[in-house]
């Protein structure tokens, strides 16, 4: 199994994967209220989804790969570039700050510019999704915490991140966090999904353009230094920072505008997409 992924068809939530390049039904195999221990259980038992019933993707409707995260925990200035195009020094400690799940939208859900605000950014990151509860990581064991991994779009509303020295404020508006479209799970991609291109494309012109190998923490350090702190549980995800080119430090600044496509694709990992709306 290469991918995993939550929809929904006729307005029923189902679990899907991916066989021979065809998405397939999981629903005989993996309850739609599966919580994320059992489907880490489920990916671990490598499951044979060669007679699983194919499905019609242009007929589903994607939904976020966990539904409602315990907790989002987002990573900033993890991109020594980014940093620098901001005026920022490169962090002694991570710049960790939470979403609330009420932000977290699916492949293709339309992305709300708020009406309180013009100055909608985009965010291309690899949003890390923890399989077991796990405390006091170390180096040599912290990657077996993880599920598996997706895109992310850390949407921000840059007036409102600064009216305040924590960002909180400005990353949890409604509709704003494009999560998804499906779970790689871990073991099909490199340790700690290090050296993947990661890119976000507004109307399809590229806007920023890296490499995961050049995160200043990686994920194995991020989980090491989270758990001295919390708790992680099954379903946490964790947004791992984004690379230089967003469109505030942009001249001039590129906010993104109701019907504009923004992008972030994710070499092994993924392409998400959503377009723009203006709040009703």
């Amino acid at each position: 199994m290469s991918k995993l992924a939550r929809i929904s068809i006729d307005g029923r939530p189902q679990w899907a994967g991916f066989h021979d390049g065809h998405l397939v039904s999981l629903d005989a195999q993996l309850p739609a209220n599966a919580d994320m221990a059992t489907v880490a259980g489920f990916v671990a038992g490598k499951p044979d989804l060669s007679k699983a019933p194919r499905l019609d993707s242009a007929t589903v409707r994607w939904l976020t790969p966990v539904e409602r995260p315990g907790k989002v925990i987002c990573l900033g200035l993890n991109y020594a570039a980014h940093a620098a195009e901001g005026g920022n020094a490169k962090p002694e400690y991570p710049a960790f700050f939470f979403r609330g799940a009420t932000s977290l939208i699916a492949h293709e859900a339309p992305l709300v510019r708020p009406h309180v605000s013009n100055s909608l950014d985009f965010e291309a990151e690899l949003a890390v999704v923890i399989g077991n509860r796990s405390r006091h990581l170390k180096p040599g064991n912290a990657l077996s915490a993880v599920l598996g991994y997706a895109c992310f779009n850390d949407g921000t509303l840059r007036d409102y991140q600064r009216r305040s020295t924590q960002w909180t404020i400005g990353k949890n508006f409604d509709g704003t966090g494009p999560f998804g479209p499906w779970l790689v799970p871990a073991a099909d991609l490199p340790s700690g999904a290090k050296g993947l291109h990661i890119e976000s494309r507004l109307n399809g012109q590229v806007m920023q353009s890296d490499n995961t190998s050049n995160m200043i923490v990686s994920v194995e350090d991020a989980l090491v230094l989270l758990s001295e702190v919390l708790t992680l549980e099954p379903g946490d995800v964790i947004a791992m920072g984004t690379p230089s080119g967003v469109g505030y430090a942009r001249k001039p600044p590129v906010w993104m505008q109701p019907g504009d496509r923004i992008e972030i694709e994710i070499e092994g990992v993924g392409l998400l997409a959503n377009t723009v709306a203006q709040e009703a």
